[in-house]
């Protein structure tokens, strides 16, 4: 019998096998464009088209709504600022992560005023989108999740800049920490307001990247004592909901893993194959704790061969008793073909199969 996504991937969670694996994953704007090229209708979500797993997203508004505008558009890209005060270029039809030009946000006196505009308030939800679409998610047995926007990864990258957090870690610990600690409270005073009025989520996930090919951004003992203790406090008020936990963090975090099973973590995305991840080895040791999501390098996704061999490697290990989400392990490249990417969805069904 044919399950619902919610169905699927709720078995997943509880490590319990289904009729297969859930099948999902995130290709970069640019990938989306060379599918409609070939051939995928422009009115049609990616998600449909290939039969994909069906989560829905749940996200608010935690910023210090600093004015947004476009400072410059080309053919070939578009510079613009963001609510959190940064200005970066995000090239249009270029598979790539933005590229951060400048922060509004760079000492403890510029974030006070930050920190002063971001205030819980109802305009910070999407209503509207809750109350069109959310009782067809349910009705039609989607995964809901609730997009949280904190950590280590969203406050350097976003917000203040990546070389000044790393430094601030150290020079600063204070200051960092307040700013993990709010971004966390204004998420859960909203999620709170949309929990209480009906539009419960089956989980959180949020991205927070903690690593980097073979290392990670900053020591064990960082980690411990400034990051740790945020990332606990969700995950606490996420289970006392009864929602699950999955953590979405880039790199080689392989030290880390302990830690994120000790404080209560569910599931983690994406096992980011080429900075060091082993999903094999990661499932050895903690498949009876953490729900596996990704994992299959995505390096390899325009070589069908390659592919091929890789996904029979690893897939019949990582399905096993549940517990695995199959996906890339970072977002599906231009490179990959809408032909290519067929072929993976339907190989990875098979491969998926419980039955």
């Amino acid at each position: 019998m044919e399950l619902t996504s919610h169905e699927r991937m709720r078995r997943m969670y509880a490590h319990q096998e289904a009729d297969r694996v859930p099948v999902t994953d995130s290709p970069w704007n640019a990938t989306i464009e060379r599918w409609q090229q070939e051939g995928m209708p422009a009115d049609m979500g990616y998600v449909d088209f290939f039969g994909l797993d069906k989560i829905a997203h749940i996200g608010v508004d935690n910023s210090p709504r600093y004015p947004t505008r476009i400072v410059e558009e080309t053919d070939e890209y578009i510079t613009n600022t963001t609510a959190w005060g940064a200005t970066l270029k995000n090239w249009k039809h270029i598979a790539s992560t933005p590229e951060f030009l400048d922060f509004t946000i760079k000492t403890p006196e510029t974030w006070s005023e930050a920190k002063a505009r971001m205030t819980p308030s109802e305009d910070r939800v999407p209503w509207d989108y809750l109350k069109a679409n959310y009782p067809t998610c349910r009705k039609e047995g989607y995964w809901i999740e609730a997009g949280l926007w904190f950590g280590f990864d969203v406050t350097h990258s976003w917000t203040v800049g990546t070389e000044r957090l790393l430094m601030a870690l150290l020079d600063q610990p204070e200051w960092c920490v307040d700013m993990f600690n709010h971004f966390l409270d204004m998420d859960i005073a909203l999620f709170d307001r949309v929990w209480d009025a009906g539009y419960t989520f089956d989980a959180i996930n949020w991205p927070d990247d903690m690593g980097y090919k073979q290392n990670q951004f900053f020591s064990m003992r960082t980690y411990r004592k400034l990051l740790k203790p945020v990332h606990k406090r969700a995950v606490d008020w996420a289970h006392a909901k009864g929602a699950k936990v999955r953590l979405h963090s880039c790199g080689d975090i392989r030290p880390f893993i302990p830690e994120l099973v000790e404080i209560g973590v569910d599931g983690l995305n994406p096992l980011e194959v080429k900075a060091g991840m082993d999903p094999l080895a990661i499932k050895k040791t903690y498949g009876n704790d953490l729900l596996l999501h990704g994992g299959i390098n995505a390096v390899l996704w325009d070589d069908r061969d390659a592919i091929s061999e890789e996904m029979s490697r690893v897939i019949p290990v990582v399905k096993e008793n549940g517990g695995y989400i199959f996906s890339s392990d970072h977002s599906v490249p231009s490179a990959v073909s809408l032909e290519n990417f067929r072929y993976i969805v339907n190989l990875a069904k098979k491969l998926g199969s419980y039955e």
